[in-house]
């Protein structure tokens, strides 16, 4: 099957061809016909299985063939589609997929976020755009400020929505909900089905199609998943050992905190190993600097917490390692779910130390089975070790707040005190400068800066 059969136009496909996709994966195949046909869709996809491009595709295609569609690119705009994500990298990602695909169409979109500016999104919104995508708290702000008008929505699209309510987004969600036109699309995409996710989908939709393409919590047959067992202070001299020795040129590492990311980059560079860290407390610019580079390799490792890197999306990204496994064993899947794919092989390697041997249990019970231990020579761990408690960051307050980072599945609201990984205070939510284009590729970004609003994700 080609995209041309499913109803897209010469000028989408002719876009899609261009970034070298021919043949539709499983999720479009089946989320493009639902979402042309104009009713709710609920779809199961993880990240990877090429969802982001299953719902813009064909909401480019509906937008641009509706009633209201712009016959120019100097036509005034009202907001026609709204794209909700949990994070910025996220929406960044999405926002540019729309101008990927949509560059050959009289369409224009933008991106707001929080952590930066709040005029230049101002005057961005005062123009207007057919498709905006937007974190939920940085688009309250605006709501509540009187500068972004919703009463045209048509498309409504909730993009990881799982992600978005385990990171405490649903009042705010909610209160968006309450001001979009009653008649429009809904489309509901998770990476897991939780209960949570089935009340919001039963309050949400009507009467949805249903899409599920990947199993809840499988994870990637391709992958090749192993451990090293190893003492918790050789963890940094085995990572190292690994690169050099395997000479891996492009490293997706995690660890659990901020901190712990920070010290790692400076750990690897005694070694000689280029790395950057992405997280929470990172501004705009390092991290946009940080993703740019990890992808046109010329960066070697890039360490990341677990939010910092839902932006992340590589094609063939080859290596992934759990320096520390995840408190939450969800995390896990889809943590090395960020190799293996489009065909490709990738390798997922976790350091597991003492400390962490029940963490490990948990994953293996999640994905129903045991993962291979293989020690390697001069960096066996001492049978006598004693585990240590993993130090948690602590829960207290307003579930709202800190919605800025960490984000893990299950795991309880953190408050605007919780610091972990990426965790921070509501008012240092990570934020993306907005940009507008219709035709043009690529846009400059402004400058990021404080914002003084709650801002976003």
């Amino acid at each position: 099957m080609s995209f041309i059969e499913l109803g897209l136009s010469d000028q989408i496909v002719r876009a899609v061809t261009e970034q070298g996709y021919t043949t539709p994966t499983p999720i479009q195949k089946q989320a493009i016909p639902a979402v042309l046909s104009g009713g709710d869709l609920l779809a199961g996809a993880q990240t990877g299985t090429g969802k982001t491009a299953g719902f813009t595709l064909p909401i480019l295609q509906r937008l641009s063939n509706g009633a209201n569609a712009p016959q120019s690119n100097l036509t005034r705009r009202s907001i026609r589609t709204l794209i909700l994500t949990p994070t910025r990298e996220l929406a960044a990602q999405v926002e540019e997929s729309v101008r990927t695909y949509g560059k050959y169409l009289h369409l224009t979109s933008g991106v707001i976020f929080g952590g930066v500016g709040i005029n230049p999104q101002i005057k961005l919104l005062k123009h207007g755009v057919d498709i905006l995508v937007a974190t939920p708290g940085r688009l309250l702000d605006h709501m509540q400020q009187g500068t972004v008008s919703l009463d045209k929505i048509e498309i409504l699209v909730l993009d990881e929505a799982d992600r978005m309510l385990d990171m405490g987004f649903i009042h705010d969600i909610k209160k968006v909900l309450a001001k979009l036109p009653p008649k429009r699309q809904n489309l509901l995409f998770s990476a897991t089905f939780s209960d949570e996710i089935k009340i919001l989908a039963d309050k949400l939709l009507n009467n949805p199609a249903m899409i599920e393409v990947a199993r809840r919590n499988s994870t990637v047959e391709i992958i090749a998943q192993k451990v090293h067992p190893v003492d918790r202070d050789k963890k940094h001299p085995l990572l190292a050992h690994l690169i050099k020795a395997n000479n891996w040129k492009q490293v997706l590492v995690f660890t659990r905190t901020k901190h712990g990311a920070n010290k790692l980059v400076e750990q690897l560079a005694r070694d000689e190993i280029t790395s950057m860290a992405i997280h929470g407390n990172k501004s705009q610019s390092a991290r946009t600097k940080a993703l740019a580079e990890f992808k046109d390799g010329s960066l070697q490792v890039l360490i990341a917490t677990d939010i910092a890197a839902r932006g992340i999306d590589i094609d063939q990204l080859p290596h992934v390692v759990n320096y520390d496994l995840p408190n939450v064993p969800e995390d896990y899947v889809h943590r090395i779910g960020r190799t293996g794919r489009a065909g490709a092989t990738g390798e997922a390697v976790s350091l597991v130390c003492v400390d962490e041997f029940k963490l490990l249990a948990d994953i293996e019970k999640l994905i129903k089975r045991q993962l291979p231990k293989e020690f390697i020579e001069g960096f066996e761990p001492d049978p006598h070790a004693k585990a240590q408690p993993i130090q948690l960051r602590s829960f207290q307050g307003n579930p709202r707040g800190g919605s800025g980072g960490g984000g893990n599945s299950n795991r309880p609201p953190r408050s605007g005190q919780g610091q972990g990984a990426g965790g921070q205070r509501p008012q240092q939510r990570d934020g993306n400068s907005p940009h507008r284009t219709s035709v043009k590729p690529a846009v400059k970004q402004s400058t990021p800066r404080r914002s003084g609003g709650r801002g976003g994700a």
